[in-house]
């Protein structure tokens, strides 16, 4: 299934490439991407959410990696994909491997709407983050907090 953020705004994806879902858990994502025709690389600590995906997709690189040490690969990513995961300190490496042009999908937990906590965005975070990029569509609400940009 598309990302949340993507759907009803699927027309954005380039035609093929090379695609990235970090925190990909069990792969819904990282499989439609590979539907579509991308390559796609999919990063999760958890092996039972890769094999899991690997059900689902098995041409796509499950990459077993904990994103607290950042990001096992590198670009350029035609399109990134990072949904329900946040780390602050990741974002300036989602947009290193973005290709020029490459669309980057972001959907974060957000204090908007909803309480505060530490795993929950601030808000404004995702504009303030990758405002530097030519934003498609940034929503906040509901808790939920989402950007879809392209690099340069």
């Amino acid at each position: 299934m598309p990302p949340g953020a993507l759907r009803g705004r699927e027309h954005l994806l380039p035609d093929g490439g090379r695609a990235l879902d970090v925190a990909c858990g069990r792969g819904a994502v990282a499989a439609w991407l590979a539907g579509r025709g991308f390559a796609v690389d999919a990063v999760d600590v958890s092996p039972v959410g890769l094999a899991a995906g690997a059900t689902l997709a098995p041409g796509v690189s499950w990459i077993a990696h904990d994103l607290t040490l950042g990001l096992p690969v590198t670009g350029p990513y035609d399109v990134v994909v990072c949904q329900r995961y946040r780390d602050p300190a990741l974002y300036p490496a989602l947009v290193d491997v973005l290709a020029p042009g490459g669309l980057l999908v972001v959907t974060v937990l957000s204090e908007v709407g909803d309480s505060g906590g530490s795993f929950r965005a601030v808000p404004g975070e995702l504009e303030a983050a990758f405002g530097h990029l030519r934003v498609l569509a940034s929503e906040e609400g509901n808790g939920e907090a989402s950007l879809v940009a392209l690099a340069p």
